[in-house]
């Protein structure tokens, strides 16, 4: 959530906000109208509960008809508390209700406008002339069944569909990906975790998962629990209600967890092969900074994603992604897209988010510098999504005797194996 004191100072820097994100403008003005009925009425409150004292410690002093008549006041002025304490409550309430709908404040940088009308910032890598090379690409499926690795038909047989088995060099290669991507990430400092994937309304509320993004979640409601989308979650809420002392700041984990998407409405889309589905593992990066080194860390964490994608020598490009695009926790995001030869366009396979204050001060996680305590900021930045990650390396480096070339990085997780073989039926 965003500060009631810069809404109150600037109100039109978050209407601005909220009509760059494409959400409602009005928002802003319910809140301040519910933020000054919740303060005048604790004032009101705490100048009743003044009397209210005062008037006690007459009464006892009190005899005969000046005693009935401040005994006859002290009972309306009970009765005025309770209200007011009712109404101060209320107005509270209001005011947290309203506040939880409101977006992160959107950085000035960021181009507005919807899904289409990113910035792209640079690209790396050289696409492949397939024809040049003599022979048509193959999507990942189809490379990825005669390799024996991936099964989606028994998947959909399983549990429905988007779901899937990745079988033999598949699964290998999954962990090869997990592995080297922890590696990495340890390399520059991050702690390694293994994530819990139920968590609790409180830490997915608090990530801001339970707004605009609530359809695309699954919910246990007899155990009140909801499946991680993304271990973003769980490592955003492993120092709620904690203070940070600002000595320890950056903290850097690396998280690895299964992950869990409904996917709504994405009907129709995505629906061939493991591009898009309802059950994936990744790893993420997640930092917790002081806020004047947030859009600095930002930064690194771009850098350690574009490292991850070059190791891969995958072919990508870095967007500034719109106002409109944006998640409701995000300030500004970055995402690399690597080129998928056979849809011939660039699709996401990282991103990274700067989410300011906004999850900290909804988990009440703060840091203490100088005997003083403040909200401190968090981002997250995706590593390594395992299923997208293995479409964009089956598809661009695939040979035309339908073998894979296995990138040197992750020769070591894979027993040496330079190339992945057609299997023989």
């Amino acid at each position: 959530m965003i500060d009631l004191r810069l809404l109150r100072e600037d109100p039109d820097r978050v209407r601005a906000s909220q009509r760059a994100r494409g959400e409602d403008v009005a928002l802003v003005d319910s809140l301040l109208s519910a933020d000054e009925r919740r303060r005048s009425s604790g004032v009101r409150f705490d100048e009743l509960r003044a009397e209210q004292k005062a008037l006690g410690k007459l009464i006892p002093k009190a005899s005969g008809e000046e005693k009935a008549e401040l005994l006859k006041k002290a009972s309306q002025l009970a009765a005025d508390v309770k209200a007011a304490d009712a109404e101060r409550d209320a107005a509270d309430t209001e005011t947290q209700e309203l506040l939880l709908q409101l977006g992160n404040l959107v950085h000035p940088d960021v181009p507005v406008g919807g899904e289409e009308d990113f910035v792209t910032l640079e690209t790396h890598g050289t696409i492949r002339d397939f024809a040049a090379e003599g022979f048509e690409p193959r999507d990942h499926l189809e490379l990825g069944q005669s390799l024996g690795a991936i099964d989606v038909e028994r998947g959909a047989k399983v549990s429905g569909s988007r779901f899937y088995f990745l079988t033999g060099v598949g699964a290998l290669l999954e962990l090869a990906l997990v592995n080297a991507a922890m590696a990495q990430a340890t390399a520059a400092g991050f702690t390694p975790m293994l994530t819990p994937a139920l968590v609790r309304p409180q830490s997915m509320a608090g990530t801001g998962f339970l707004g605009q993004a609530a359809q695309d979640v699954y919910h246990l409601e007899k155990d009140d629990l909801y499946l991680v989308g993304t271990s973003e979650v769980p490592l955003a809420a492993y120092h709620m209600d904690e203070i940070i002392d600002a000595e320890r700041l950056p903290l850097r984990y690396a998280g690895f967890s299964p992950c869990f998407r409904r996917e709504a409405g994405s009907h129709g889309k995505d629906t061939r092969g493991i591009f898009r589905v309802h059950q994936f593992d990744k790893v993420e990066m997640f930092s917790y900074v002081t806020p004047e080194e947030s859009q600095e860390e930002h930064q690194r964490l771009l850098e350690w994603e574009k490292q991850w994608l070059t190791s891969l020598e995958l072919p990508f490009r870095v967007i500034d992604v719109a106002s409109g695009d944006l998640g409701s926790s995000a300030s500004r995001k970055f995402d690399c897209e690597a080129w998928i030869p056979t849809q011939g366009r660039y699709r996401e396979l990282t991103s990274t988010s700067d989410c300011t204050e906004f999850q900290s001060r909804r988990l009440q996680i703060r840091v203490r510098e100088d005997k003083k305590v403040r909200p401190l900021a968090t981002l997250n930045g995706t590593l390594c999504a395992v299923p997208r990650t293995i479409v964009a390396i089956l598809e661009n480096h695939q040979q035309a005797d339908g073998s894979v070339r296995v990138p040197e990085v992750l020769r070591p997780y894979l027993g040496g194996r330079e190339v992945l073989e057609p299997v023989a039926k």
